[in-house]
């Protein structure tokens, strides 16, 4: 047998090693460019391309790991960082996220891992509270928007094939009745990689308006044009606008066409926690399914993906498993029959921990202020000469089109700066900036660092 050396203190060091750098890093993200300064190629040779043959002091290499990877790093946390749907991190929560590693509990289990379930379990039962959703809801914890996607999808095709009197349990789905499912013209791809791993292909896309929320009317005649088990797949937050579909009208024609309604709210769903936001996704409590993200909006460390059903015994019989070596449950759903993994790390613990800093109006202010400072910069970018913002900046996003000007090129050029970042995109035919406000330290300063550097830009 081979023996691994251990000290009287064999954590101590390189825990403090980490701590130290971790500090450094965060320290200094206010004034760090956003772009990395070194590519991919350049961290490997840093790194070494050999796997050594003898091993390597702990604080060396966490020490060595640092040096060579930091300058491949993106500064995402930082408050004039725009360029996708990506929060910060708060810091009872990273810290929270560090006790996860170091408790190093399997999660999947309640009664054997009981500590780290109960704070996962209030986590998501404030979750779905805060989101005001039917109190039979079981919520759980993924590895982000993606996959509680895929999770919530597939509670849905068991229930509308359960329905159809298939048992997609036992039978798959070879053979079954087939599955319609239809979705706004503008949905996000993650609903379409879940749809396509469940073996129910893309879905039918119908008309959305001018902001990308679908047409109830549109929606109703998609379902009358054919029969048998339908999804429909709905959103909170469009990627482009943030708008939010017409959840009243849409699920009451899903519904009565007898189909399940989803809603992929990864960002947009957390507009119900705020009182002065709510009215934009009204409604939303009466789906069926919904997934959210923890680390965009709560600014929770990965991984923090959200996936809530209202009857939790289609989510059991899409997601359970059964040995004889594992303990079953004597009460409750285990975390391993909400969600694909049973070797899991308990990646809700976090969430908890920011919930308790915020508390429900601090949730509240927190998403208030990421829409303020969207609609901030929106008003910066609309007094600049050959500035358009497309979108009627209801939520967190904004897109501005730049008469004449290449965008992909002020995008290139605003990374180039260091001072802010936020990409290229396309929508409604014409190429956008578009700038995602999601971090909870993007104040007015922020704001007016990132209208500045795009001022320099344009004036370039």
């Amino acid at each position: 047998m081979v023996r691994v050396p251990q000290s009287d203190d064999e954590f101590g060091a390189p825990l403090a090693a980490a701590a130290r750098i971790s500090g450094a890093w965060l320290e200094g993200m206010p004034s760090r460019p956003i772009v990395p300064v070194t590519g991919i190629e350049a961290v490997k040779d840093r790194l070494g391309r050999e796997l050594p043959r003898t091993g390597s002091d702990a604080v060396d290499v966490v020490e060595a790991l640092a040096r060579a990877v930091e300058p491949g790093l993106m500064a995402m946390q930082s408050a004039r960082f725009f360029g996708w749907v990506i929060g910060g991190t708060a810091p009872a929560a990273l810290a929270a996220d560090w006790l996860v590693s170091a408790w190093d509990q399997n999660s999947a289990l309640r009664e054997v891992t009981p500590g780290v379930n109960a704070a996962e379990e209030l986590a998501g039962e404030w979750i779905c509270e805060l989101l005001g959703l039917p109190a039979t809801t079981v919520a759980g914890f993924t590895t982000g928007a993606t996959t509680a996607n895929l999770v919530a999808l597939a509670a849905a095709r068991h229930a509308v094939l359960e329905r159809a009197g298939w048992d997609d349990a036992e039978l798959g789905i070879q053979g079954a009745p087939p599955v319609r499912v239809i979705a706004g013209d503008e949905h996000h791809p993650s609903v379409d990689v879940a749809l396509r791993v469940l073996g129910l292909g893309r879905p039918r896309d119908v008309a959305s308006d001018a902001e990308g929320r679908v047409v109830p009317a549109a929606l109703e005649a998609a379902l009358a044009d054919g029969e048998g088990p339908a999804i429909v797949c709905l959103q909170a937050g469009n990627i482009h606008s943030g708008a939010s579909d017409p959840f009243e009208a849409c699920v009451a024609v899903a519904h009565a066409a007898g189909a399940w309604v989803h809603v992929d709210g990864a960002f947009g769903l957390w507009a119900a926690a705020s009182p002065a936001l709510r009215h934009l996704v009204a409604g939303v409590e009466l789906a069926d399914s919904w997934t959210t993200d923890a680390h965009k909006t709560l600014n929770v460390p990965y991984d923090a993906g959200v996936v809530a059903v209202a009857e939790p015994a289609h989510l059991v019989a899409a997601m359970t498993m059964h040995a004889a070596y594992l303990p079953a449950a004597s009460t409750g759903v285990d975390a391993n029959d909400r969600v694909l993994e049973l070797s899991r790390r308990a990646r809700g613990v976090p969430t908890y921990a920011a919930l308790c800093t915020l508390g429900r109006d601090g949730v509240a202010r927190l998403v208030d202020g990421l829409v303020e400072a969207a609609q901030a910069i929106a008003a910066g970018l609309r007094v600049m000469p050959g500035v358009e913002v497309l979108n009627e900046v209801c939520f967190t996003q904004v897109c501005a089109a730049f008469d004449g000007r290449d965008v992909a090129e002020i995008a290139r050029a605003l990374d180039a700066d260091g001072a802010a970042l936020a990409h290229h995109s396309r929508w409604r035919d014409r190429d956008v900036l578009r700038f995602s406000v999601s971090n909870r330290s993007t104040d007015a300063a922020a704001v007016e660092a990132a209208l500045a550097a795009v001022h320099r830009v344009l004036g370039a």
